[in-house]
C-alpha cells in the first residue's frame, strides 16, 4: 500500500506546513455525545485525529472510528497503547517504540504481537520512536509501560535518543510529556531536537492553549497533539 498518510506528514514538513491532530480517548468518550465533538472537531484547525490511549477498557473503538471517518474528512491515525487497541478502520497506526524506556514490551513484544493483527489490515503503518519526558506527575504512560521518563532538563540525552531513534529507522519521532502533564515538554528541548533529526517531529501533552500549541511549532514541532485540553473544554479553538 503506498505511504500516503505518512507522505503527507513529510510533505507538510517540508513545505513549512504546521499539523495539528486531537487525541481521542476511547475511555473518555460517550457515543451520544459524539456528534457534539465531531462538530467542535471540524470546526477546529485540526488536520489529523488520532485514537487512543495507555490504557483503554471501552469496546467502541471500531463504532468510534466509523463515525468520525463518516462525519469528517480527516485521516484517523491509531495511537495505541497496546494490541488491543488496534481496528482496521483507521487509516493508519503510529507502529510505536518507546524509546525512553527499557521495558522490552514497549520496545518489543507488544510490536511482535501486533503483526498478525496488523497483517490482517490495511493500515498504513509508521514507525514511531517514543520519547516520554519528564512533566512533574506520574503520567499513566509512566504507570502503565513501568518506565522512567527523560529528565526535562537534559536536552543533550533527549537529542541523541531521538537521533537512535532516526538511526534505527523510525520515521517519526514523538515527544511526549503524557495525558494530563503538569508541564509540557520544553520549549528548548524541541527546538534542539528538531534541529538534530531530519525526520518529522510530534510533540503531545501538557498543552493547553492556542499560545502553547504556537510555541511548540516555532520551536520546530511538525505536529502537535492535543488531547486532555480538548477533552476539557470543547470550545478550545472557538473565538
Amino acid at each position: 500500500m503506498k505511504p500516503m498518510y505518512y507522505h503527507d506528514i513529510v510533505t507538510a514538513k517540508r513545505e513549512g506546513r504546521k499539523l495539528l491532530a486531537i487525541l481521542l480517548d476511547p475511555d473518555k468518550i460517550t457515543l451520544d455525545d459524539l456528534p457534539v465533538l465531531i462538530q467542535k472537531i471540524k470546526q477546529s484547525p485540526a488536520t489529523h485525529i488520532f485514537v487512543g490511549g495507555s490504557i483503554v477498557e471501552t469496546n467502541i473503538i471500531d463504532t468510534l472510528i466509523v463515525q468520525l471517518k463518516k462525519d469528517t474528512d480527516l485521516p484517523v491515525v491509531l495511537f495505541p497503547g497496546n494490541p488491543s487497541q488496534i481496528s482496521a478502520e483507521a487509516d493508519a497506526i503510529l507502529f510505536l517504540t518507546l524509546l525512553s524506556g527499557r521495558n522490552p514490551d514497549y520496545l518489543i513484544e507488544h510490536q511482535v504481537n501486533a503483526v498478525p493483527m496488523l497483517k490482517k489490515t490495511n493500515l498504513e503503518i509508521i514507525s514511531t520512536g517514543y520519547i516520554l519526558i519528564e512533566s512533574g506527575v506520574q503520567t499513566a504512560v509512566e504507570r502503565v509501560s513501568k518506565t522512567e521518563p527523560l529528565n526535562r532538563d537534559n536536552a543533550a540525552y533527549v537529542v541523541q535518543t531521538a537521533q537512535a531513534g532516526e538511526f534505527i529507522g523510525n520515521k517519526l519521532i514523538y515527544l511526549e510529556a503524557g495525558s494530563g502533564a503538569k508541564l509540557s515538554v520544553p520549549i528548548e528541548m524541541i527546538a534542539k531536537v528538531s534541529q538534530n533529526v531530519t525526520i518529522p517531529v510530534i510533540v503531545g501533552g501538557g498543552i493547553r492553549s492556542k499560545e502553547g500549541i504556537d510555541a511548540a511549532y516555532q520551536a520546530g514541532a511538525d505536529l502537535v497533539v492535543i488531547g486532555t485540553a480538548f477533552e476539557n473544554d470543547n470550545s478550545f479553538f472557538t473565538l
